[in-house]
């Protein structure tokens, strides 16, 4: 591929161990991203679909094995599918679903349903699962009670069946990506510093094996090195929030005395439980304060006595495979840009794990600001187009921390509390409150604030098919933006001219949805314009220079 500066790599190039090939030591990328998880390797693709150079250091030598998220939301789902990797997700998915229903057959096979005798703790058999929606402060969602015709919820298309897909998978899925595309990627290094000024960013990275260091020369520096993020405090972001208030664990292990455990999510008078869904799955969380070490190592000891004291039940952990602890600290950033530092998923922004957004949110983050951030390091676009990232997704992220609180809050073990989540329960018991909660989860709900009266402006893009078969998401596949001329109409077209490299015109017909004449949808898959039958192109010229310049490349200040 040929850099933007000259600089020439080979396609598919990977660094590994801190290494580098001959031509990139010192070299120029336009864009160094510190971080080399599912967020900053979202990033890194989605930055050479828009043609800019980058570069990816990562500490770590391989994938973090440690237990973490384990499915992902409608909106994720959407952007691996306007990409074309939804058959990948699925296959992970098949994978998941079978772990779970060895995890059931295990249960039933020895009577492993919680409590007393097998019968649920009740005296009664064990319920048959309902198909699942999804949790609030673990009170489950019943997937039946969903409204299918909501609005918000009609148009998902087939990414909406997909959402068992574990974090590591999603990482080792995007490390596969990032290599056809030729990022470039080195792990055993970390970023220790920069030096930045009008023409540029000069950022110092070192092998964390001997500390042996470089530099490299860029335009753009983007932190997505996590919570604690090393950019970020170099940087001097704004980090404000509230303080921890708890104790979580979440292990994969081997047990002694599980059949006293009930499966799912459990309160408890000393705080709350989870057995599942997975073997040997354990998640608790006490309400006693934040540990008194976070970096020390979790030990078998330390689990056994934290399952003890909020289950009840004497069991014994005979061995660990993988244990992290985790709080309820919730910060964000200020602003998502300082200069020619930007900040992406935990590294903008913590949260408890509760309700699984923390994985989204940073691909969300990564998609939004992807393709501007190339737009702007290629010449399409000033960087005033990067202050719409800000804008957009911090609400979003701001929406999550409430999100996360508010579980907290319904998951103490104190009467008041316990009063209130009985009544949320029953309102997640009625079909608004499950479909409430389920457009919540599964992100389908948000929108951006951006110009334009129609409802699909700020939504992300129904996946219509048209009458050859092909879907909206089909057509997204190589981050170009979409203009979809549903009325065989001149004028849109018209308005496009000039636009051949940065927008993808297509004409066609969709029987299933005759009401849209025509839709503009940026690459990240939002629509930025759109009108139905009868209504002219009015407002999509301004979009289109709105967000990809004018025919001439430049685009228009705002």
């Amino acid at each position: 591929m040929n850099l933007t500066d000259g600089t020439h790599l080979t396609d598919g190039t990977h660094l590994a161990n801190g290494t580098s090939s001959t031509d990139s030591t010192n070299a120029h990328r336009d864009v160094v991203v510190a971080g080399g998880g599912p967020v900053g390797l979202m990033l890194a693709c989605e930055l050479r679909l828009g043609g800019a150079s980058v570069v990816v250091v990562e500490r770590r030598t391989e994938v973090d094995g440690t237990v973490k998220a384990g499915s992902i939301n409608t909106s994720t789902a959407e952007a691996f599918y306007r990409r074309g990797m939804l058959p990948a997700l699925a296959e992970v998915q098949q994978r998941s679903v079978e772990r779970f229903q060895a995890f059931v057959r295990e249960r039933q096979a020895t009577g492993e349903t919680g409590g007393n005798g097998g019968n649920g703790g009740n005296g009664r058999p064990p319920r048959a699962p309902s198909r699942f929606a999804g949790h609030f402060a673990g009170i489950m969602l019943r997937g039946e009670l969903v409204d299918t015709t909501d609005p918000d919820l009609v148009d998902a298309g087939p990414a909406h069946a997909v959402s068992l897909v574990p974090q590591q998978e999603i990482e080792r899925l995007l490390a596969e990506r990032a290599r056809e595309l030729g990022v470039e990627v080195r792990v055993g290094t970390e970023v220790t510093g920069f030096d930045a000024d009008e023409g540029g960013i000069e950022v110092h990275v070192a092998r964390v094996a001997d500390g042996t260091g470089e530099s490299v020369h860029a335009h753009w520096l983007v932190g997505c090195d996590g919570g604690r993020s090393t950019v970020r405090k170099l940087a001097g972001f704004a980090f404000p929030g509230t303080d921890p208030q708890i104790t979580g664990h979440q292990a994969l292990v081997e047990m002694t005395g599980s059949e006293a455990l009930r499966p799912g999510w459990n309160p408890t008078d000393t705080g709350m439980y989870v057995h599942g869904p997975m073997p040997g799955r354990i998640l608790t969380v006490e309400f006693d304060g934040p540990p008194a070490d976070r970096e020390a190592e979790v030990t078998a000891r330390e689990l056994q006595a934290s399952l003890r004291h909020v289950s009840g039940a004497e069991v014994t952990i005979d061995e660990v495979h993988t244990a992290t602890r985790f709080t309820d600290h919730a910060r964000q950033a200020a602003d998502y840009r300082a200069g020619r530092v930007l900040l992406a998923g935990d590294a903008a922004h913590v949260h408890s794990p509760f309700g699984g957004q923390g994985l989204n949110l940073g691909l969300g983050d990564a998609m939004n600001l992807g393709w501007k951030l190339a737009a702007v390091v290629r010449g399409r676009a000033p960087e005033g187009l990067l202050d719409s990232y800000t804008a957009e997704r911090h609400p979003i992220g701001a929406w999550v921390l409430g999100w996360t609180r508010a579980q907290i809050a319904l998951m103490r073990p104190e009467a008041p509390a316990r009063a209130l989540r009985d009544v949320v329960a029953e309102l997640a018991g009625s079909v608004a409150g499950t479909t409430y909660f389920a457009k919540k989860i599964s992100g389908v709900s948000h929108r951006y604030d951006l110009p334009g009266d129609h409802p699909l402006v700020g939504r992300s893009a129904p996946d219509l098919e048209l009458a050859d078969g092909t879907r909206l998401a089909d057509l997204l596949h190589d981050g170009r933006a979409l203009l979809l001329d549903l009325a065989d109409s001149a004028a849109p077209r018209v308005r496009a001219e000039g636009y051949d490299e940065r927008v993808r015109v297509v004409t066609g017909t969709c029987p299933g949805r005759p009401d849209p004449a025509g839709l503009l949808v940026r690459p990240d898959g939002i629509v930025a314009w759109a009108a139905d039958t009868g209504d002219g192109p009015d407002g999509l010229a301004d979009a289109l220079s709105r967000w990809f310049g004018d025919p001439s490349g430049e685009l228009r200040s705002k």
